[in-house]
């Protein structure tokens, strides 16, 4: 298959023209590589391509920067600068003497460490983005668009991506979203992926950690991945992962800011004591957590214990990808209170709460509406709702509330 062009290209190509340095961050084996050295080609400006996976070129620019972006002068495109944390005070001048729009593209795995360097020194002149893995929006080839529940937005979308059946949504699932399997280029999945885990996930916990048992953190992310869609319990984690919950938080937050995990807070709503302060936890790829969990096929994932939470998860975090493709900030939030009363999605914008639930459902019962109600004590208004769902077309129950097929998200 050929490539699969990236929606945050776009927004790439349009803050080269007005930001001196742009930072993209992701886990490894997302593209972004792939996808810079190509619009570098299609810049046609001879930017140079550097990557800090050298040990050599590594050490040169640790030891000596300003020799370093001698040799590698703007335009260039800096692969894996967080290896050499000393560069950005040298970035930082050199912007400061040139002012030149686009002079700096660069790429880091390891989120966490670029955020300091980028603070202290590159502040306001660096472009910060994030990349995920591939949206189902990009596998198909459909343009970029926040997911909203305005109900022209939806029409529109559904209009323009034909819906699938229930075992083809779950045969996505499965597969995942990593480009490599995406566009067939990884021959086998689970070689694939056994390769991801011991060779880039490992390695960069085990670079930021310290020294780690390999076995045990492999139960580790096994644990957290049959806990996908959850609320996070490090005890219970910690207990089934045999390893203390220090541990468990210090695993969890790398893994975060690696961006394998996401976290999804809970909204609170003005009488705060009723509800839950403990985030649920969600991967970007699906297939990764199938694969951990050690689901054989499409048919037998979705018909497992499993599934409802594989469909949350794949619902959940391709809306994310819907707004970061597009260099925005989701406010995305979900609600529980002590009763156990919930509401999968909530979305804050243009000053209103737009509940969701998401069901493993082609029907579903209008009941599902009624917790909806739950957030009618906010300062906020609220929102046309919707029930995302294994539909056929979209519908609703009502002019507020909206049944929403996922593939159109």
């Amino acid at each position: 298959m050929d490539y699969i062009r990236r929606h945050i290209e776009s927004k790439i190509e349009e803050l080269s023209k007005t930001w001196p340095a742009i930072l993209l961050t992701g886990p490894r084996q997302s593209g972004k590589t792939t996808m810079l050295r190509r619009l570098a080609e299609k810049e046609n400006i001879g930017r140079k391509y550097v990557s800090l996976d050298d040990l050599s070129l590594r050490e040169l620019a640790r030891s000596d920067p300003k020799m370093f972006l001698q040799l590698y002068s703007p335009p260039v495109l800096i692969d894996e600068v967080q290896y050499a944390p000393a560069l950005f005070t040298y970035i930082k001048i050199y912007i400061d003497e040139h002012h030149n729009s686009g002079d700096f593209w660069l790429t880091g795995s390891q989120i966490f460490r670029l955020m300091n360097g980028v603070q202290e020194s590159l502040a306001g002149r660096v472009a910060l983005l994030q990349m995920s893995t591939l949206s189902q929006r990009e596998i198909i080839g459909a343009p970029p668009k926040p997911f909203t529940t305005d109900f022209q937005e939806l029409v529109e979308s559904s209009q323009m991506i034909k819906t699938i059946s229930a075992p083809k949504l779950f045969d996505r699932i499965w597969k995942g979203s990593m480009p490599r399997i995406c566009s067939n280029t990884a021959e086998d999945r689970s070689v694939y992926y056994s390769s991801y885990l011991s060779t880039y996930i490992e390695r960069d916990v085990r670079e930021l950690s310290g020294a780690i048992d390999a076995l045990k953190f492999s139960r580790f992310i096994t644990v957290l991945a049959a806990r996908t869609a959850q609320l996070i319990n490090y005890k219970a984690i910690a207990e089934d992962a045999d390893i203390n919950q220090v541990q468990a938080k210090e695993w969890l937050n790398i893994l975060v800011k690696l961006g394998i995990v996401f976290l999804l807070r809970p909204y609170s709503n003005n009488v705060p004591k009723r509800t839950i302060k403990t985030p649920k936890l969600y991967f970007y790829d699906t297939g990764f957590v199938c694969y951990l969990t050690k689901w054989s096929s499409p048919e037998v994932t979705e018909m497992g214990a499993m599934s409802g939470a594989l469909l949350e998860n794949f619902a959940v975090s391709e809306i994310v990808k819907s707004y970061r493709n597009l260099g925005k900030e989701p406010y995305i939030y979900y609600y529980r209170d002590h009763d156990a009363k919930e509401i999968d999605v909530i979305l804050e914008g243009d000053g209103k709460l737009c509940p969701i639930e998401i069901k493993k459902t082609t029907n579903p019962d209008k009941r599902i509406i009624k917790t909806f109600s739950l957030i009618e004590k906010s300062p906020l208004l609220r929102g046309t709702s919707a029930v995302l769902c294994m539909a056929d077309s979209l519908a609703a129950f009502d002019r507020e509330n909206l049944i929403v097929p996922i593939c159109i998200i």
